[in-house]
C-alpha cells in the first residue's frame, strides 16, 4: 500500500476528527483501534455548544442526537435552569448523543472521507532515533509521516512517547449506567453540583442526569482527586446515594447496566515530539471544572491534521503551540481551582455563589460549557484572567494544604 501520510491510534471523536479533516484535505490516513466498530465508550454523552460547533464543521449529520438547549443547575435548595448562550464561536443548543452511536457516526464520516481503518488492531509507535517513524501494528511496521496519538486516557501507547499524567496534578474519575425514565425527552442537562459521599464528605464534583431522547437516561457521577477522603471513595456507593436523590423527580427505573468507571486525565507531560502529536484525552485537554473532552478532542484532532497538511515538518511543533495559547491557562486554572475546592468548607461556601446570583451562574454555565477559554471576551474572559493570576499566587498554599486523604 501506499506510504500513510498520517496514522492515528485511536477512533474515538478526537481520533475520527483528526481522520476526518486529514482525508478530506487528500491525505492517506490509516486509523487503528483495539475494539471492534460499535464499541462502547464509558461517558457521560453530553456534547456542549462548543461540541456541536466543532461537529458541524466537520458536517456530521446530528439528527440522531437528542437536543439540548440548557444546563440545570441545583445546589442544596437552589435550581436554576439556564439556557446555552448564543455567541458568534459556538450555537445555543448541545446534545446527549450515547458513545456508541456517536463514535460509530464519526468512524463512518473517517471511512467516508477516504480513511483506512483498521478495527480490532492494536498499534504502537516505532521510533527511530528518538523519533516516531510510523507504527508496528498486525505483525507489520508501517511507516508514517506523522502518528497522532488518539489512545484517550493515559496507557501503553501514551507512555511510550512521554504523554503522561503530571506526576502531583489533580485527576477525576467518573462512573455512569443508563436508566429508564419518562423525562428522556428533557432539553436540559442537570447538575447537582452538593454531593457527599457516605461518611459525609463534601464532594468536589457533581452528579448528572443527561437525557438521551431514546427513553433512557445517562446518570453518574464524578469527583476530583483533591476531595477529602478520596482514597476511600466508593464510587459505586455515590452513585447510588445521587441515585437515591433524583429517582422520585425523575420517575427512575433500575440500572440497565452494570455502572462503569473510568479516570480522566487533566495535565499531560508533554503533547508532541519528533514525528507524533497526542490529541484529546490523550493529551491532558479534560475541563478539571466538568469532566468533558469531547469538544477538545474533535478540536485538537482538527487542528493537528490542518497543521501537517499545511506543513509536515513543522506540525508537531506548532500544534502543541497552539493548543496551549487555546487551552492551557483555562486548563492550568481548572487544576489550580481543583485544590481550592478540594477545601469542604471553600467547597460549600463557594457553592453558595456559584448559583446564587444570576450573573455569577451565568459565568458558571459557560465554564460549565466549556465556552470559556483564551480567546473568550466579556466579563467570563476578564474573570478567567483575574481568577487565573489569583490562584497562581494560591497556587503554592493550596498543594501545601491539600485536603486530600
Amino acid at each position: 500500500m501506499k506510504r500513510p501520510d498520517i496514522v492515528v491510534i485511536g477512533a474515538g471523536p478526537a481520533g475520527s476528527a483528526a481522520a476526518i479533516q486529514a482525508a478530506r484535505q487528500g491525505a492517506n490516513v490509516v486509523m487503528f483501534d483495539k475494539a471492534a466498530h460499535g464499541r462502547d465508550k464509558v461517558c457521560g454523552d453530553g456534547l456542549t455548544p462548543r461540541a456541536i460547533g466543532a461537529l458541524n464543521e466537520l458536517k456530521i449529520d446530528l439528527s440522531d442526537a437528542h437536543q439540548i438547549d440548557g444546563l440545570r443547575m441545583i445546589a442544596n435548595r437552589t435550581e436554576r435552569e439556564l439556557l446555552w448562550p448564543a455567541t458568534s464561536r459556538f450555537p445555543n443548543h448541545g446534545a446527549v448523543w450515547p458513545r456508541r452511536r456517536l463514535d460509530a457516526a464519526l468512524a463512518d464520516a473517517a471511512a467516508d472521507a477516504g480513511a483506512e481503518i483498521r478495527w480490532q488492531t492494536e498499534a504502537t509507535p516505532v521510533f527511530d532515533d528518538g523519533r516516531v517513524v510510523g507504527v508496528q501494528a498486525g505483525g507489520e511496521t508501517l511507516p508514517a509521516g506523522l502518528v497522532v496519538v488518539a489512545s484517550g486516557a493515559p496507557g501503553s501507547v501514551a507512555r511510550s512517547v512521554g504523554a503522561t499524567r503530571v506526576a502531583g496534578e489533580p485527576y477525576g474519575v467518573a462512573i455512569r449506567t443508563y436508566v429508564e425514565s419518562p423525562r428522556h425527552l428533557d432539553r436540559h442537562l442537570e447538575a447537582c453540583l452538593t454531593l457527599r459521599d457516605a461518611n459525609g464528605n463534601a464532594v468536589p464534583g457533581y452528579g448528572w442526569m443527561f437525557p438521551a431522547g431514546d427513553g433512557t437516561v445517562n446518570i453518574g457521577v464524578g469527583a476530583l482527586s483533591t476531595m477529602k477522603g478520596f482514597k476511600g471513595l466508593n464510587l459505586n456507593s455515590l452513585l447510588d446515594i445521587y441515585y437515591d436523590l433524583v429517582r422520585e423527580a425523575w420517575d427512575l427505573g433500575p440500572y440497565l447496566e452494570r455502572p462503569r468507571a473510568w479516570r480522566l486525565p487533566m495535565s499531560v507531560e508533554q503533547r508532541h515530539g519528533p514525528g507524533w502529536v497526542a490529541i484529546g484525552d490523550a493529551a491532558g485537554l479534560v475541563n478539571p471544572m466538568n469532566g468533558e473532552g469531547i469538544d477538545y478532542g474533535l478540536e485538537s484532532g482538527m487542528l493537528a491534521a490542518d497543521l501537517f497538511i499545511a506543513d509536515p515538518a513543522t506540525a508537531p511543533q506548532r500544534y502543541d503551540r497552539l493548543v496551549g495559547e487555546r487551552f492551557d491557562q483555562f486548563l492550568r486554572t481548572g487544576r489550580r481551582f481543583s485544590f481550592l475546592i478540594g477545601h469542604p468548607w471553600i467547597l460549600t461556601t463557594g457553592l453558595r455563589f456559584a448559583v446564587g446570583t444570576q450573573a455569577i451562574a451565568n459565568i458558571t454555565l459557560q465554564v460549565m460549557g466549556n465556552l470559556v477559554d483564551s480567546e473568550t471576551p466579556g466579563v467570563a474572559g476578564r474573570v478567567l484572567r483575574l481568577t487565573d493570576w489569583l490562584l497562581g499566587v494560591a497556587d503554592p498554599v493550596l498543594r501545601r494544604t491539600r485536603a486530600a486523604g
